[in-house]
């Protein structure tokens, strides 16, 4: 046993201490923290209102009804608060429409001006009313929040503008006619969550891109590490002081321990940001309501329990495989194409939790939770969509286990011989006779 701790020690120390591993260790949290404050800095610090002149050359007072549209827009649409725009209503006639435009324009985003600069101008002709088409010329045509909420204020206007033109009560149809407001609440349990259903897809998709990336990742270092010891002829001092399975053991716990170690300081860290995401939104100057529109997940502590618990059997699992390729192999070249229907099976499991997403408890997904190839990719998503029953759980871990240990048989069968193996790169079909003998 003390030969595999030293195995399992060396190869651990190695990776920790390498400024690789320190950096992408430490960059994993700040990014984490900038993805969650920005949202929560850029959402209350839209400053002061933009300054918009609504340029209205339609006869009948069409302008004024955008103006005060405009103006009753708020960015934190939960308070009610924080206007979005100060637009000033500027009637026209369509023979001066061009030169007062040009004087407009020439006061947007003029700093020096001061108060008297503009942000935007909107320019509102009799083609807003046939056509649909409405002029904007402003600086934040970049921003998609700014722009979105102008286009659904100008759509229903433009609608009750048409509809008063052909005699019609605009107030009585835009009433029928306002859209709907659809909020998402996750339930879980039969308990109603405070969870978006963007929120839960965001941490859905986040779960299955960080497992895919880190069992490609630790798994392809494992495969290297086998191929450098073999072309130096390092495993053959190696293996006469302990058994080829004790190596491999020692390698594949040893790096999987390094991927653990980093795994769960990042979700420690998104844990620790989603359970107190109020208070620190208090810290940048959030209030509470402005948190309702922005998707930010949480992270309980049992859904990071199954996370970290399935990536070490999902890494158990395919490093074992990715030891015996590289066995298999007499070179980094050689390797990276043997490789491949490992990575097939890797890259399968994300995709195939894509096309389970707008069905996480249906009969596939459940089947799927019991194939060790994909189940580090479809559990941890079915758990974090909804709580899953706890024989459903247990029963995939027992699954994954039973799945480790064939894999892990048969990848020993295959190192034992791949090791010592040199001179013509070894095929699948040498493997299966190895796993044969």
């Amino acid at each position: 046993m003390h030969k595999i701790l030293a195995v399992i020690r060396r190869e651990f120390m190695t990776r920790v201490r390498s400024r690789a591993f320190v950096l992408s260790t430490i960059i994993g949290p700040v990014i984490m923290v900038l993805m969650f404050a920005l949202p929560i800095l850029l959402s209350g610090a839209g400053g002061a209102p933009k300054k918009v002149a609504v340029l209205d050359a339609v006869q009948g007072g069409f302008g004024q009804l955008v103006t005060q549209r405009l103006n009753g827009e708020m960015r934190d649409t939960v308070r009610k608060a924080d206007p979005r725009y100060d637009a000033t209503y500027v009637p026209v006639s369509p023979e001066r429409l061009t030169a007062v435009q040009d004087s407009l324009v020439a006061l947007t985003g003029v700093r020096k001006l001061g108060t008297a600069a503009l942000d935007g101008v909107l320019v509102i002709t009799d083609s807003a009313l046939g056509q649909g088409m409405v002029r904007y010329m402003g600086i934040n045509v970049g921003s998609p929040g700014d722009m979105n909420s102008l286009e659904r204020s100008l759509r229903s206007l433009v609608i009750g503008g048409r509809l008063q033109r052909s005699g019609v009560d605009p107030s009585v149809v835009l009433g029928v006619m306002r859209p709907v407001d659809l909020r998402t609440l996750k339930v879980s349990e039969g308990h109603l969550t405070a969870e978006s259903g963007e929120a839960s897809f965001i941490l859905a998709y986040a779960m299955s891109f960080i497992l895919y990336i880190a069992l490609l990742l630790y798994g392809i270092q494992v495969m290297n590490s086998v191929v450098e010891e073999k072309s130096s002829r390092i495993i053959e001092v190696l293996i006469s002081s302990l058994s080829p399975f004790q190596l491999l053991l020692g390698k594949v716990i040893g790096v999987g321990a390094t991927g653990l170690l980093q795994l769960a300081i990042w979700a420690g860290t998104a844990t620790l940001l989603t359970t107190f995401k109020t208070q620190i939104a208090a810290l940048f100057g959030a209030s509470p309501g402005s948190l309702a529109s922005l998707a930010i997940p949480t992270v309980s502590p049992a859904l990071l329990v199954v996370f970290l618990l399935f990536f070490v059997l999902g890494f158990l699992f395919y490093a074992s495989a990715y030891a015996a390729v590289g066995s298999m192999c007499n070179s980094t070249q050689d390797a990276q194409q043997a490789q491949m229907p490992v990575t097939i099976f890797i890259a399968a499991g994300l995709f195939i939790m894509f096309s389970l997403l707008s069905e996480p408890n249906g009969s596939l997904a459940r089947a799927l939770t019991y194939v060790p190839f994909f189940a580090p990719f479809v559990t941890p998503v079915r758990f974090s969509f909804s709580a899953m029953a706890w024989w459903e759980l247990a029963l995939s871990i027992c699954a994954m286990i039973a799945g480790l240990l064939i894999m892990t048989a048969l990848a020993g069968r295959i190192y034992r011989f791949g090791i010592l193996k040199y001179g013509k790169k070894a095929s699948w079909a040498d493997a299966v006779k190895w796993i044969r003998a």
